[in-house]
């Protein structure tokens, strides 16, 4: 009578009527039922009404917690249960373990469970030790995991597969292929789970090969049809490359999961191709119900291509369908703001209720890539203020941040926290190191910068890349080529990036001839084909040394197709010689590519002006203002207490700006004095000299 009830109200009910509220077995099945509903507080005031719960009513109530995703409350109910003096059985510990490894700061509790353990006498128990092997696998702590595991006297599939688990989460595929044969050795078949895991694994290190030898053996055991293992195959060929084994794996299995049409996407993807990505998007929609990861990765796809309409269906799709999470969140954060639509992106943050560290990082990147790096810099002091740390991503856009505000001394706070935090120098992500050279770099501490680069333990391309760079800002083209040789002889291959910085190093420095030789050994030594970016530096180099016309030669014979930018170049470099026929046919060239481009007409009249063609330059600023041109003006920023002052061309809105043009004024007027008395002073000494 009592298993026909469905809800912990109707078994509470029947027991009470009939008079079972005080049968053992009665009193489990109330709590059974409430352990596979919702959590309420019926249930709960119910356990709490006991006298004396025994050890299965415990149970029920720390595994009901657990499944609901209430960890810290289930770690409470146990060590209620242990000041209740009840007795632990070996459902127990495994059900506290589960919570621990959902709440990895929680891993010294784990050590306190594995001796409770012992003590009590489980030490030899499987079930336990499996699930302490995965507390100490979820921390990190492979070592303990693996002692656990070699002092176990018996070991299941589930040890075995728990362990290489493990071995593959930190990287160290070597050992869990060693522990997989070892496994096989000892006469244990692996189960699918296992297989799956070790496949996975397989294309962690794009081990084809392996991972086709080991399909093999899948195919020879009869777990083929598994989609566990499907989908881990799928996953292999798709980290290898190989997408044409992938596609007709695909296309073999007959009932394919989310998961599978999920790894598919995913594939094209990262192959750039979106319009796979939305046509396995619209048949998957046919069979299936797409999950939260699938509307993440097809609004993924649309702001790679920058497709408004498209995605804006998609997030019709997820609220009408009710799949909106966290993560889908941050990702339409992401996508509009990749698709220009600032403002909806911020109206979209804004609306967010629960925001994570992913929330806040792809709305300061989307705020970065809009050149907002003051809105970026406010957002991150608003992040701090909602008690969020910030991940190594974010730390990289706040400092990406001060560098295009030429903020030093905010860069060098922030350096100075991400020392404090071991953050680049212990952890793997070494991006954040770079990042700091660029921006003492760019803010004009070429000092600083040489110095972070010194100190790094591991420099790859980018470090390199990136130091040549700053000393291509600063105008040291002698020291990026020397550091260019350094980098050689200590075995680091340069790549398109290097010898773009080198190129524009030797622009900067008017080294025209070492520049042609950069180019030749770019293309000679290393093979790597110029991009327009690399035309547009030789053209530059050309350009500023006088040399107008072989810059000109170089954009007819190079293989791209010409932009507005490489114009732009030759056009700039017409101007700074004066050479008005050859500057009319630039422009001509930049206007049937950007009509519209403020810049460049202003730079063509300026080249009118200083050749005395007064008529054509007033018909070019007549011409933009019957088409409305208006250029943007310029802005400057200054740190000044701690903070960042930004200042506008003609804006008079800065709350202090009385003040700052009356500076502006007597500085003006102090100059002028000093030019007056400077000249006046020239003129006699021509007179003194004349007179001896």
């Amino acid at each position: 009578m009592l298993h026909r009830c469905k809800g912990y109200l109707d078994v509470r009910a029947l027991t009470l009527y009939k008079g079972f509220h005080s049968i053992p077995r009665a009193q489990n099945r109330v709590f059974l039922t409430a352990e596979f509903r919702d959590l309420n507080d019926d249930a709960i005031s119910g356990f709490k009404g006991l006298s004396k719960p025994n050890t299965f009513r415990w149970n029920s109530v720390i595994r009901a917690h657990v499944d609901a995703g209430f960890f810290d409350a289930a770690l409470s109910f146990f060590s209620a249960m242990r000041e209740a003096g009840a007795r632990r059985d070996h459902y127990t510990f495994p059900l506290v373990n589960r919570a621990i490894s959902s709440r990895t700061e929680h891993f010294k509790l784990g050590e306190a469970i594995h001796c409770l353990g012992i003590q009590t006498g489980f030490d030899s128990d499987v079930y336990f030790c499996n699930t302490m092997i995965e507390v100490y696998v979820r921390s990190d702590c492979i070592g303990l995991a693996r002692r656990l595991f070699d002092e176990m006297l018996v070991r299941d599939v589930v040890s075995w597969t728990s362990m290489i688990s493990g071995y593959i989460q930190i990287g160290d595929t070597h050992e869990q292929f060693r522990l997989f044969r070892k496994m096989q050795r000892e006469g244990l078949e692996p189960s699918s789970v296992t297989l799956a895991v070790t496949l996975r694994a397989c294309g962690v290190v794009k081990d084809v090969v392996g991972g086709i030898q080991l399909f093999g053996y899948v195919i020879k055991k009869g777990f083929e049809s598994h989609e566990l293992v499907q989908n881990s195959v799928l996953v292999v060929f798709s980290k290898a490359g190989c997408f044409k084994e992938m596609k007709e794996l695909f296309g073999r299995i007959q009932m394919k999961s989310v998961v599978s049409w999920n790894i598919i996407m995913s594939a094209y993807y990262s192959m750039g191709d979106v319009s796979q990505v939305v046509h396995c998007y619209e048949k998957m929609k046919t069979e299936l119900i797409p999950s939260h990861e699938t509307l993440t990765l097809v609004i993924s796809a649309f702001a790679k291509c920058g497709d408004l309409h498209q995605g804006q269906k998609v997030q019709c799709y997820a609220l009408k369908s009710g799949q909106i999470d966290v993560v889908l969140e941050a990702s339409l954060v992401d996508f509009f703001a990749k698709c220009g639509e600032l403002a909806l992106a911020i109206q979209l943050f804004e609306e967010i209720e629960m925001k994570n560290s992913t929330s806040w990082s792809v709305m300061m990147w989307g705020f970065i890539q809009h050149d907002q790096f003051r809105d970026a810099i406010d957002l991150f002091q608003r992040m701090q203020s909602s008690g969020f740390e910030p991940s190594a991503d974010v730390l990289q856009g706040l400092v990406l941040s001060y560098t295009h505000l030429g903020a030093l001394g905010l860069g060098r706070g922030i350096h100075g926290y991400l020392m404090r935090n071991k953050f680049g120098i212990d952890s793997d992500d070494k991006n954040l190191e770079t990042s700091i050279l660029n921006m003492y770099a760019k803010c004009g501490s070429i000092v600083l910068a040489q110095r972070c680069f010194d100190i790094m333990v591991l420099k790859d391309t980018v470090a390199w890349s990136s130091m040549i760079e700053g000393y291509a800002v600063h105008g040291l083209g002698s020291e990026a080529l020397r550091l260019f040789h350094q980098m050689q002889k200590e075995g680091i291959t340069p790549n398109g990036v290097t010898f773009l910085s080198l190129l524009s190093a030797c622009s900067h420095s008017g080294l025209v001839s070492e520049g042609n030789e950069v180019f030749d050994c770019m293309t000679r030594n290393y093979g790597i084909k110029p991009d327009l970016s690399h035309y547009t530096c030789m053209v530059d180099l050309l350009g500023r040394s006088g040399k107008l016309h072989e810059a000109l030669e170089v954009i007819n014979s190079m293989d791209a197709e010409p932009d507005g930018r490489i114009w732009g170049s030759l056009l700039a470099s017409c101007r700074t010689y004066s050479d008005g026929k050859l500057g009319n046919y630039a422009a001509q060239k930049i206007f049937d590519l950007e009509p519209d481009n403020v810049g460049y007409h202003v730079v063509l009249s300026n080249i009118h002006a200083t050749t005395g063609k007064w008529d054509v330059t007033k018909n070019i600023r007549k011409f933009m203002g019957e088409k409305g041109f208006v250029r943007r003006p310029g802005w400057s920023c200054i740190e000044e207490k701690g903070g960042l002052q930004m200042f506008v061309a003609g804006d008079r809105s800065h709350p202090q700006a009385g003040e700052i043009y009356e500076a502006l004024g007597c500085l003006s007027k102090c100059m002028e004095e000093i030019h007056a008395f400077e000249t006046s002073w020239m003129g006699w000494g021509c007179i003194f000299t004349t007179k001896e």
